[in-house]
C-alpha cells in the first residue's frame, strides 16, 4: 500500500506519467530493447527480490540446506538452489517514459479450440489416478488460482477448469500429468527452477497432442518460450535442449499406457520439419511471460499449475 501511495503522489506531482504503469522495465533493460528513458523521468519504486544460493547433500531434509557465500562453490554431490531471502527497493520505468525502437509484439499462448481425441481424457485421467491423484473438473479458473489446470501434491489432486473447449482441457490434463510424473516433492533436481518444470510439462503435452493429431503449437510454443526465458544464465534453446531426454521418456511412458488411436509421425501438426532451418525471413519472436500459471508451494510440498 505504501508503494501504491508513493506512485499516486508522484503522479499528482507530475513526476511520473501514470499512477499505474502498464509495461515496465529497468533502465538497462530498456536500453537492451533499443529504447532510452527520457531525461527527467522519475522511476516507479518496486520491491525487487534479493536471492541467495543454498546447497544441500540431502535435499529432502529441510534443515540440511546451507547458504553459500559469494563465489563459494558447492561440495561434490550437493544440490544447489536459488531462493529469495529478502527484498530491496528498485526502480522501473513505464514504456510511456521511453523513446526509441518499436517494442516487439510478444506472442501469447492461445487456448486450443474444438473437440478432444476420443478416449484421451479418460486415458490420461486413469494414469493420474494410478499415481494416487484425484482428477477434478472445476467450473472456472477462479477456483484454481486463475490457472487452466492445477496439481496439488499435498492434497493429491489434479484440477482442470471446464470453461474451455474439450481440446484445451485434455491438453491441460496432459500438462498436469507430466507434473505428476516429473515434479513431485521427491524429485528435487527437476524442481530447482519452476521455469524448467513448466518447459518440461508443456513439452510433454505438445508431444502427446502431436501423437493424437492435435496442433497445440499456438499455446505450447509461446508458453515454453516464455518459461524458458525466465531461467537465469541460460538461453531458452539451451533449456529446451537440456530437458529433451526427460521429456521424451515421460511422453513415451504416457503414450505407451494409452489405449487411443495415435498417429505414426510425431511431428506436431502445424510445425514443418524445415522450420528449424534458418532462412532470410525468419525472426525469433520475443519471449513472453505467461501469467496464468500460479504455483502454490507449502513447506516442502510443490503444487504446479498450467
Amino acid at each position: 500500500m505504501l508503494i501504491w501511495q508513493q506512485h499516486q503522489e508522484a503522479f499528482e506531482q507530475g513526476r511520473v506519467a501514470e499512477p499505474f504503469p502498464t509495461y515496465v522495465a529497468g533502465y538497462k533493460q530498456w536500453q537492451q530493447l533499443g529504447r532510452q528513458v527520457e531525461r527527467g523521468q522519475a522511476g516507479y519504486q518496486i520491491l525487487a527480490p534479493v536471492t541467495g544460493r543454498f546447497a544441500s547433500s540431502n535435499p529432502s531434509d529441510a534443515d540440511s540446506w546451507r547458504r553459500l557465500n559469494r563465489g563459494e562453490k558447492p561440495k561434490p554431490g550437493e544440490t544447489v538452489r536459488t531462493r529469495m531471502v529478502g527484498v530491496r527497493p528498485a526502480y522501473v520505468w513505464d514504456v510511456s517514459q521511453t523513446a526509441g525502437d518499436p517494442i516487439p509484439e510478444r506472442p501469447t499462448p492461445r487456448l486450443l479450440e474444438g473437440e478432444a481425441p476420443d478416449g484421451l481424457w479418460e486415458g490420461l485421467s486413469q494414469q493420474a489416478r494410478s499415481a494416487g491423484f484425484e482428477v477434478l473438473r472445476v467450473p472456472h479458473e477462479g477456483m484454481i488460482h486463475g490457472a487452466n489446470g492445477f496439481t496439488d501434491f499435498e492434497a493429491r489432486t489434479v484440477a482442470v477448469r471446464e470453461n474451455m473447449d474439450d481440446a484445451a482441457q485434455v491438453k491441460t490434463l496432459a500438462h498436469e500429468l507430466a507434473h505428476v510424473k516429473m515434479h513431485g516433492p521427491d524429485q528435487d533436481e527437476a524442481r530447482q527452477h519452476r521455469g524448467i518444470g513448466e518447459v518440461e510439462a508443456e513439452s510433454v503435452a505438445l508431444i502427446i497432442g502431436a501423437a493424437h493429431g492435435m496442433d497445440t503449437s499456438g499455446y505450447s510454443l509461446p508458453y515454453v518460450t516464455g518459461w524458458a526465458a525466465q531461467v537465469d544464465g541460460k538461453e531458452p534453446v539451451e533449456i529446451v535442449q537440456a530437458t529433451g531426454e526427460r521429456v521424451r521418456k515421460t511422453a513415451a511412458e504416457i503414450l505407451e499406457q494409452l489405449d487411443t488411436d495415435q498417429v505414426a509421425d510425431g511431428t506436431p501438426p502445424g510445425l514443418e520439419r524445415g522450420m528449424d532451418k534458418p532462412g532470410p525471413d525468419r525472426q525469433t519472436p520475443a519471449p513472453s511471460t505467461p501469467t496464468e500459471s500460479p504455483v502454490r508451494e507449502p513447506a516442502r510440498v510443490e503444487a504446479r499449475g498450467l
